[in-house]
């Protein structure tokens, strides 16, 4: 069965690609999924003031499963099951780390929509996944609705495929 893994941060962004995964299967994609997130590493200042490794890295993976909370959620309405991975290091390399150990077929990841020039000087977390992906990508695009129309927020987001080198364009 093709497994997904679904890249999230607690953030609205990231739950566009929760609702894009759950507009697949519910369209008939049979697919298991992993929820992945990633904390960063902890600052010099954290680790000497806690002095316990062990300590950072319990409060690093409570973090990241507070932060999945809502993926979670909206998978558990769907009745979707799924596993969850919470990952510490650089969010772009951990993150194809889980890919490549968690054995996933595709990978979905939300993205902020910043314009190309700001993406290319500041680089963003979904094209360097998207890069270095050993899968095929799907970048979900957050729509910004009109305050007056009163969208539920599902309906908003867009997804675009960026599709690996060698890959077939669909």
């Amino acid at each position: 069965m093709l497994k997904i893994l679904i890249a999230v941060d607690g953030s609205e962004l990231s739950l566009d690609g929760v609702r894009h995964a759950l507009a697949l299967l519910r369209q008939g994609l049979r697919a298991s999924v992993v929820l992945a997130h990633v904390q960063e590493p902890a600052t010099l200042y954290e680790m000497v003031t806690a002095r316990d490794p062990a300590l950072i890295a319990a409060a690093s993976i409570e973090a990241g499963e507070h932060l999945m909370a809502s993926a979670c959620a909206l998978l558990d309405v769907a009745g979707v099951p799924y596993e969850t991975d919470v990952g510490v290091g650089d969010v772009a390399h951990t993150l194809v780390d889980m890919i490549e150990r968690s054995d996933c077929a595709l990978v979905i990841i939300g993205a902020r929509g910043q314009g190309a020039i700001r993406s290319a000087l500041l680089g963003s977390v979904s094209q360097q996944v998207a890069h270095a992906s050993p899968v095929p990508v799907t970048i979900v695009k957050h729509a910004q609705m009109p305050e007056s129309t009163g969208g539920d927020g599902d309906a908003g987001a867009d997804a675009e495929v960026r599709n690996q080198p060698g890959s077939i364009p669909g």
